[in-house]
């Protein structure tokens, strides 16, 4: 059984830093490129940022280039997302995806961890 479980959220205050994690289980990680998402209440999930298996550069969004990095550890099968300079206005909800570079059609998706930035 496939599982993405975040973790890291809470709150935090404008200006702010925070690191979420996404542990996944029951498949090969190494051949999985990892996203994070990011949604806000009747909004649409947008892309955050993206890392491919192995190698390649990272991609962001642009609302978060220079303050967002992602990255992953295959020996543990965890990818990470460090958030800084975190503002009220963005969206909190943050999910993990997985998706098979060579089978796209094996795709996976965490249940969602909050980041709540608060004055």
């Amino acid at each position: 059984q496939v599982q993405l479980v975040e973790s890291g959220g809470g709150l935090v205050q404008p200006g702010g830093s925070r690191r979420l994690s996404c542990s996944a289980s029951g498949i090969i990680f190494s051949n999985y490129r990892m996203s994070w998402y990011r949604q806000a209440p009747g909004k649409d999930r947008e892309l955050v940022a993206r890392i491919r298996s192995r190698c390649g550069p990272a991609e962001y969004a642009d609302s978060v280039k220079g303050r967002f990095t992602i990255s992953r550890d295959n020996a543990k099968n965890v990818v990470y997302l460090q958030m800084s300079d975190l503002q009220p206005e963005e969206p909190d909800i943050y999910s993990c995806n997985a998706m098979n570079e060579f089978v796209s059609r094996f795709e996976y998706w965490g249940q969602g961890t909050q980041v709540t930035v608060y004055s």
